[in-house]
């Protein structure tokens, strides 16, 4: 697995989604995907809505997965993890970067995909268990220092706890839990893609767009203060 590198006092930290930003695919979509709902009873247009929280719909909609570990454990390669991630990484890292997962998904697939690829960074996400008579069972990461009752890792604490070490902060994103954290940091250390793409541009809020891990890495090691 690929060197951590971090410090109390680290040059720059790279605070990073996972699900749609280190991947192509939302796990969470896959899901929806292979274990329907019917259309009037979907978790996840409740939490759209405002009826439910963002943890409470991802937790019912992984509560429906049926099937074995192997089976599902295929599914993950389904998520496509950017190849260029690896390197783009160790890139970075090697010129000083700190790199940070903090994710609304669930620890289960995350850390899996990651240990697969080699990567070793800091992982901020929900704790879960599988089993194929219950699913994939997600709970609330009550005990860290992160802990957000609505998503579970709250995003804007981990870019804020960066900015208290080092004023260089980048952020990546793809989804409406990003938001709020993405706009802590300037437009030219900030990268998008999907739905917070659109949100930012609707805003008028200069970002980079995100396309894959190698350009986002060129793109920070070619800044100034690089």
């Amino acid at each position: 697995m690929s060197a951590v590198y971090a410090s109390s006092s680290p040059r720059r930290v790279l605070v990073s989604d996972f699900d749609g930003t280190m991947t192509r695919q939302d796990f969470y979509h896959l899901v929806r995907e292979r274990w329907p709902v019917p259309a009037d009873d979907d978790p996840w247009d409740w939490y759209v809505a405002g009826r439910c929280t963002h943890f409470e719909a991802l937790a019912a909609i992984f509560a429906r997965i049926r099937t074995d570990e192997t089976t599902l454990l295929k599914l993950l390669d389904e998520m496509e993890l950017d190849p260029a991630l690896p390197s783009a990484i160790q890139r970075l890292q090697a010129e000083g970067w700190e790199i940070v997962v903090a994710s609304a998904g669930c620890e289960w697939y995350l850390k899996r995909l990651l240990q697969r690829a080699g990567v070793s960074i800091e992982v901020h996400a929900n704790p879960g268990e599988f089993s194929p008579e219950a699913g994939l069972k997600l709970t609330l990461p009550e005990n860290s220092r992160f802990f957000d009752r609505n998503t579970g890792i709250d995003k804007v604490g981990v870019v804020r706890d960066a900015l208290s070490r080092t004023p260089e902060v980048a952020f990546a994103g793809d989804g409406r839990p990003d938001l709020p954290a993405a706009l802590l940091v300037p437009g030219a250390r900030r990268f998008a893609r999907g739905w917070l793409a659109g949100e930012l541009t609707n805003r008028g809020e200069a970002f980079h767009a995100l396309t894959d891990w190698n350009a986002l890495a060129d793109t920070l090691l070619q800044s100034p203060s690089a």
